[in-house]
């Protein structure tokens, strides 16, 4: 495992991440949990000490999986990032999202979030989308988020999906250390809010590096049929045209580097984004034991600056 210093955190985190939206099971096919568990442990153990969740995965049901897959485990060596702000007050069955950046939803969200995960301290705390609905103002958002890290109960405050100017607002009240955005070969949009990151001593975690499983090199040929509440069909471009032909394009050079290193075409994907040079670290989904296992495996070895340069070409 390859580890790096987080940013201005002080953090010295794992370059792969466990992502955890899969797991929720929710919008993705559904999951077992006794996998879920396996999955967490298999990346732990090979050394990965950073875990991204969110109550929205699975409507709250990820966080109670990762307490318990988390259960008799070190906390002090293990860094935990969840978020606040995107609600479903009617219930997941209605399927209507508020963001939601009050106080008072904060502070619910964060007791929730604190026993489901079985801990007392998150060492991330991040609002998820900027809030649109409520508009809550940034110092009310983030004035309540600089109390919490005062209190000890969040040590570093971050942002996900958000921008320069909303981060600047926030500043006013806290420091935001951490930046979250989706990013990998298929998803470049964000890299010039990432360098600005960067440059202000953020740290950027990298989500959808597999581009929701495109570049694992699962799907081939014909575009796959998910449900019609899957979120690869709700949220992402890459399984229907054009996407679908330029994706598996690319997936020919990473076959290619794939069989000289006598691997999988998704720890190509994933050692280029956790040696992208804008990247902390890259947020790595994983679903059971083997995933687990593959993942944390693709750091165990690193591209060549030529093989970079050859994905970039054909990019």
């Amino acid at each position: 495992m390859r580890y790096a210093t987080f940013g201005r955190t002080g953090l010295e985190l794992s370059k792969i991440a466990i992502g955890t939206w899969g797991i929720g099971g929710a919008g993705w096919g559904g999951q077992k949990e006794e996998d879920s568990i396996a999955a967490i442990q298999a990346m732990l153990e090979a050394g990965v000490n950073f875990i991204d969740t969110a109550p929205i995965y699975g409507y709250g049901e990820a966080e109670k999986v990762i307490g318990k897959a988390l259960a008799g485990v070190d906390r002090s060596k293990l860094a935990i990032a969840t978020k606040f702000g995107v609600t479903w007050p009617e219930g997941p069955e209605a399927g209507v999202l508020v963001q939601n950046g009050s106080r008072d939803n904060i502070m619910r969200e964060l007791e929730l979030s604190l026993t489901s995960l079985g801990t007392d301290y998150l060492d991330v705390y991040m609002q998820h989308w900027p809030d649109v609905d409520t508009k809550a103002p940034a110092s009310e958002t983030f004035g309540t988020l600089q109390e919490l890290k005062e209190q000890g109960v969040i040590k570093h405050v971050g942002v996900s999906n958000s921008n320069p100017e909303l981060i600047a607002a926030a500043n006013e009240y806290t420091d935001v250390e951490v930046l979250q955005v989706q990013h990998s070969m298929l998803e470049r949009s964000n890299e010039e809010l990432m360098g600005w990151a960067i440059a202000n001593g953020m740290a950027v975690m990298a989500w959808a590096p597999l581009a929701a499983g495109m570049l694992t090199g699962k799907y081939r040929g014909q575009p796959p049929t998910f449900g019609a509440d899957d979120w690869r069909t709700l949220f992402y471009p890459f399984f229907k045209e054009p996407e679908w032909s330029r994706a598996q394009q690319i997936l020919k050079t990473l076959d290619e580097i794939a069989i000289a290193h006598d691997t999988q075409v998704s720890a190509v994907a994933i050692n280029w984004s956790a040696q992208h040079p804008l990247v902390s670290t890259a947020l790595v989904g994983v679903r059971n034991q083997q995933q687990g296992e593959e993942n944390a495996a693709a750091l165990t070895w690193e591209l060549t600056p030529a093989e970079i340069a050859k994905i970039n070409a054909a990019l």
